[in-house]
């Protein structure tokens, strides 16, 4: 009995983890979970950009290499590229069709839920000042990559 039940158990793990996958696999259909990103040559943040991909852009993954996909674009054919995991939906993600001020999508961005804009439409305004200044800041690629191989640090992914 004890047998059957740790083959069940192991059964539906295996069955949850394979319809995870399933979303991101090689032939799928994925898109653009995000305002922009950039298409790369390579896995890794430092790869060269190839173009830029915009919110709801559809792709077709030809291959998963951990937390990067390679990616043709529907659009064109010709376009591909990898582009980190994160930032694929396998739904397609729309606007509600309601024009978007940039100030409330910067303040989606800074994280308010519908308890914190309650609170910001009560008056309680909220200063992100310093996120603004921080968001503001803008370091070219190849200054970090300077830096990090000056200080000898990791490059990460």
């Amino acid at each position: 009995m004890k047998r059957f039940i740790i083959l069940m158990v192991a059964g539906i793990l295996g069955a949850v983890y394979l319809s995870a996958q399933t979303g991101a696999g090689r032939g799928n259909t994925m898109y653009v979970a995000v305002k922009t990103v950039e298409l790369k040559d390579s896995t890794g943040f430092f790869g060269r950009t190839v173009a830029v991909m915009n919110l709801g852009d559809a792709v077709t993954v030809l291959r998963v290499n951990g937390k990067w996909m390679e990616v043709r674009s529907a659009g064109d054919p010709n376009l591909s590229g990898w582009i980190a995991a994160a930032n694929l939906s396998s739904k397609r993600v729309t606007s509600s069709g309601r024009s978007v001020s940039g100030g409330e999508l910067a303040l989606a961005g800074k994280g308010f839920s519908a308890e914190i804009e309650t609170q910001y439409r009560q008056g309680e305004r909220l200063d992100y000042t310093a996120i603004d200044r921080m968001e503001s800041q803008n370091v070219p690629p190849r200054e970090l990559l300077q830096f990090l191989n000056e200080g000898q640090l990791s490059s990460g992914e």
